[in-house]
């Protein structure tokens, strides 16, 4: 059977217009395929309602972890730079809202700070961190403002069984069939083109324009040069993450291999090999004994045995970011602007070292080895130069300095990530860890 759009646009403008409840629409979108379709027809539905009735307002949602495939999120972002400004020119209710990661979430901050170890497939910590709270915190924000929000998503039967079971077993009677609950409370789930299938889906993306400008033809060469799919908006667990071979966040260990930035490569987009190289390292060694401390981070350093894995070491903690900083330096000979890690995260990279109670390793340091400039230690860290030569001054020696300024380290590192339960006890262990050090030199 043909794909009707009569009666998807005709389904999208009556849940547009005859429900009662001023309820905001919160359009998921990835930049995929699924997504795309979804946001032109509500587009092409509501471009047809008198402006006078369009009263009900659609926010365009796209999460970036931070992490996301380079060549992928610079599509997506020229893509929402052309969807805000049409929207504007056109005078549609429609507007684009981009979520992200807290600092402290950030992938960055997590592995490379904390030492969390690289995800898979039993210990997913990053879904949570970059995918569902960023999104879903803005989600709440909007219920609160009205009381109630409907999400729409590209979701589809035809993209698994699995998938549609759970599309058909969350149905609800509200207003009609077409919603069904969501995991949040107040909050309903939209998905006009549950039943479209995926060849009358490609079919209408290349006879339909956009709305907002220009063709399709940038994302059916992505899709064709990766050979692979696009990680769905997460904004809950029951949302599959990633398939097999996906557009999703360039550094994802739960996969084996990443197939879809394998075949960009192959496909002309060379300068991506470090980005390969890197990820391929953090699946290689993640299960690696000799790159794991023998106790967790809860857990105190006489805790440490063999049946412990613990975070990663300070050493192999930096030496994943010089590793990441030279893959960044390589990357950005293609495009100067292309920024892997941010400042914001090395800054907090350093805290959480410092938080950690190590001072081995210093990030401008790093910084400095890979970029061949001189950036002092302050420009990652909250330190003040006056602040450490007074100190300097009034200590009787040079071991008294470090300690205090250590601990000064400590105390810096809780007010920054906002955290300060637990700081006296953490200045408690360092000092008899510093106490012990002494006894044994």
């Amino acid at each position: 059977m043909a794909l009707d759009l009569k009666f998807l646009e005709q389904e999208i403008q009556d849940q547009y217009l005859n429900d009662d409840n001023p309820r905001p629409w919160i359009l998921g979108f990835s930049g995929g395929k699924d997504s795309t379709m979804l946001l032109q027809l509500t587009w092409l539905a509501i471009r047809k309602i008198d402006p006078i009735l369009r009263n009900r307002h659609v926010y365009v949602v796209c999460n970036d972890t931070l992490v996301e495939n380079p060549r992928i999120a610079k599509f997506i972002h020229i893509t929402l730079d052309h969807i805000q400004k049409a929207a504007a020119e056109e005078g549609m209710p429609i507007s684009v809202q981009q979520t992200n990661p807290r600092l402290e979430d950030t992938f960055w901050v997590n592995l490379l700070g904390k030492g969390y170890p690289a995800p898979n497939n039993t210990f997913r910590w990053c879904t949570d961190r970059l995918k569902i709270d960023p999104t879903t915190q803005f989600i709440k924000s909007k219920i609160s403002e009205v009381g109630e929000a409907i999400i729409l998503l590209g979701t589809r039967s035809d993209e698994s069984n699995s998938r549609a079971k759970s599309i058909e077993r969350s149905k609800i009677h509200i207003d009609s069939e077409r919603l069904r609950k969501h995991v949040l409370p107040n909050a309903f789930v939209f998905a006009p083109i549950k039943d479209v299938e995926t060849d009358e889906l490609w079919t209408y993306l290349l006879q339909v324009n956009p709305p907002w400008g220009g063709t399709h033809r940038d994302l059916i060469t992505l899709y064709r040069n990766a050979s692979g799919g696009d990680c769905p908006l997460v904004i809950d667990t029951t949302t599959p993450s990633c398939g097999q071979s996906r557009f999703g966040c360039w550094v994802c260990s739960v996969v084996k291999r990443d197939k879809s930035m394998e075949a960009l490569v192959d496909n002309g987009e060379e300068w991506m090999e470090p980005l390969i190289v890197f990820r391929d390292m953090l699946v290689d060694y993640r299960n690696d004994r000799s790159w794991r401390q023998m106790w967790r981070r809860n857990q105190d350093q006489d805790a440490a045995n063999l049946d412990n894995w613990g975070p990663y070491l300070p050493e192999k903690r930096a030496y994943m970011l010089k590793e990441l900083l030279k893959a960044q330096k390589e990357v950005q000979q293609e495009d100067p602007n292309l920024i892997l890690i941010n400042y914001q995260e090395l800054v907090a990279v350093q805290v959480t070292w410092h938080r950690d109670s190590i001072f081995d390793y210093s990030v401008a340091e790093i910084y400095n080895s890979v970029y061949h400039t001189e950036m002092a230690k302050e420009e990652f860290s909250d330190d003040q130069i006056f602040e450490k030569d007074l100190l300097k001054q009034v200590c009787d020696s040079e071991e008294d300095f470090k300690l205090i300024n250590e601990l000064l380290e400590l105390q810096k590192a809780k007010i920054i990530l906002v955290n300060k339960y637990g700081i006296q006890s953490d200045l408690e262990n360092h000092i008899v860890n510093d106490a012990n050090k002494r006894i044994v030199c």
